[in-house]
């Protein structure tokens, strides 16, 4: 029934997704999508599990979001968008048990009812200096037109902090791409965020010919990983900076970007945990030690280059301190990833794409030892710890079936989930469906 449920909701937006518009003269744009992910596991060998373990039992998941994104052009460089969206779905395990989650679709407030929202409303507004003209494509959010190749662009409102930084070509929307947390994005990205995957904020980009420099504080989440933000920006915020350059490589365009990243929020440090554990002769509980603000930093490399008409590589790595709690997103003190994408032209389907990659995700020495004493972070805690990496490989294989809407097959193979060498290896398979008008 629950799939008859999620099929009725997909099949009823489409009519309205094909009576959208896209108006030559760029004045305003109506755009939308649907994205549904299947994803299921079979049961999997692990020695025991804790409260915050992935279930080693055989598993299924769905998800399930739909996003109009409307823009409007006010005035002269001015440009204001509002993305209403609706989501439902229930996660693997609840939401529990990886540091690198198999599906950046979903999140932990999910539910299996329907659920509407706001997902952004922001204004940009752009100022050019010369320096020759570019041409814009239309797509979500960014409307058709010309710009000054050297320009300053704000963009201020409700957002994604991912949707101005650690962008990629080949690897960025688990809509279309990759679907596990640590490739769509750097792993160690703790990016402020309420539990959705938005926020408010301001950001500052310049372009002057093949660089971009970009700065912007958000809000955090008043609570790790809750709904909720604190407006209280300048003492609670999360701050990013990025450096982006364009390249040709023997001919072929990439890109090379370094993010850095500070956070300021009341977190706890698991050497504080620790600590009040010896004190105490009890298993360390970080919810015992949220008492003051703490900064978190970190940084990150990301790499895009085109190698043959239609295939691109990419890669990234990335660190956080690892001193204090994961707050926003995943439960990765550091990561290195890359991969491949393909695109279909060569075996005459222009319309697909392929992509392969493998990640490594690693926690810092005081998160190793809280976990292994037993500790339970948000994401994970399996009561004690046999510590490995974890590894990630993800491949896909897209196929355009009609205009705007594609279905995609995706395998994920992770060795020692939640960086414990006592469970696993597991394997999730995918099926999703994507339609954009």
């Amino acid at each position: 029934m629950r799939g008859l449920k999620e099929a009725a909701l997909l099949a009823a937006l489409l009519p309205c997704v094909a009576l959208a518009q896209s108006p030559d003269d760029a004045g305003g744009d109506a755009r939308f999508q649907a994205t549904y992910v299947r994803q299921q596991k079979p049961s999997f060998p692990a020695a025991y599990s804790g409260e915050r373990s992935l279930s080693a039992s055989r598993e299924k998941s769905y998800s399930f979001t739909a996003t109009a994104f409307l823009g409007m052009r006010p005035w002269t460089g001015g440009e204001l968008y509002f993305n209403p969206e609706v989501a439902l779905g229930v996660p693997l395990s609840d939401l529990a048990g990886l540091g690198g989650f198999t599906n950046g679709e979903i999140a932990r407030v999910s539910g299996r009812d329907p659920t509407f929202y706001r997902a952004r409303m922001f204004l940009r507004q752009t100022w050019g200096f010369g320096g020759g003209r570019e041409s814009l494509e239309p797509e979500a959010n960014q409307l058709a037109g010309e710009v000054d190749k050297r320009r300053l662009v704000l963009t201020a409102g409700n957002l994604s902090v991912l949707d101005l930084f650690d962008d990629n070509t080949y690897n960025h929307d688990p809509r279309t791409q990759f679907l596990n947390w640590s490739l769509y994005t750097h792993g160690a990205y703790d990016f402020a965020a309420d539990a959705r995957g938005y926020t408010w904020g301001a950001a500052l980009e310049y372009f002057y010919d093949g660089w971009a420099i970009r700065a912007g504080r958000f809000l955090q989440p008043k609570e790790p990983n809750q709904l909720a933000l604190d407006s209280r920006i300048f003492k609670h915020y999360g701050d990013q900076a990025e450096i982006e350059h364009g390249h040709s490589l023997a001919g072929r365009p990439g890109k090379i970007r370094f993010l850095v990243f500070r956070n300021v929020a009341k977190m706890s440090r698991y050497s504080d945990a620790l600590n009040l554990a010896d004190q105490n002769a009890t298993i360390p509980d970080i919810n015992a030690v949220r008492s003051n603000e703490q900064v978190k930093r970190g940084f990150g490399i990301n790499v895009e280059q085109e190698i043959a008409p239609d295939t691109g590589l990419f890669a990234r790595a990335s660190w956080a301190d690892g001193r204090t709690e994961t707050y926003a997103f995943a439960e990765i003190d550091r990561s290195v990833s890359g991969g491949i994408q393909v695109k279909g032209r060569a075996w005459g389907r222009s319309g697909d794409a392929f992509g392969f990659a493998l990640a490594r995700n690693v926690l810092s020495r005081e998160h190793r030892e809280y976990l292994a004493r037993g500790g339970l972070g948000f994401f994970i805690g399996d009561g004690r710890l046999n510590y490995r990496p974890e590894a990630i490989l993800e491949t896909y294989y897209s196929a355009e079936v009609a205009r705007g809407f594609a279905v995609s097959l995706d395998f994920q193979r992770i060795a020692n989930p939640a960086y414990n060498a006592d469970r696993g290896p597991v394997n999730v398979a995918t099926v999703r469906l994507h339609a954009e008008f």
